[in-house]
């Protein structure tokens, strides 16, 4: 069910301390971690820690939830210094979707291409 942890879900795992991640950002119903396999110099998970499978999920049924991962990645980015960055929310396997529990990127360090991949 949408909102409560998922016991096959990496990213619940990740939220419950079960599984290690490098941590750099945590409030109350977000946490933000560094990609195990980054894209750019920075590369940082803002989720929720709340379940939802992904961010059109997300948006429709914890729309407070879906601001505060938002404002999340301006705080990952400030706090990483960076100047410039871009945030992604992929949505489905086709559009590179892995871990189904809604996240954003963040992606900093390096320029950016358009359009993307």
């Amino acid at each position: 069910m949408a909102g409560e942890a998922q016991d096959d879900c990496l990213f619940c795992k990740i939220v419950a301390g079960t599984i290690p991640a490098t941590i750099v950002r945590e409030t109350d119903t977000t946490v933000a971690f560094r990609d195990i396999n980054p894209q750019a110099p920075t590369h940082i998970l803002v989720i929720p820690k709340a379940h939802y499978k992904n961010a059109a999920v997300l948006g429709a049924e914890a729309p407070q939830l879906a601001a505060d991962v938002l404002a999340e990645t301006q705080a990952v980015a400030d706090e990483e210094k960076l100047e410039s960055y871009r945030t992604v929310f992929n949505t489905g396997s086709g559009a590179g979707q892995t871990v189904w529990h809604a996240h954003a990127h963040v992606l900093g360090g390096r320029g950016m291409q358009w359009p993307p991949g």
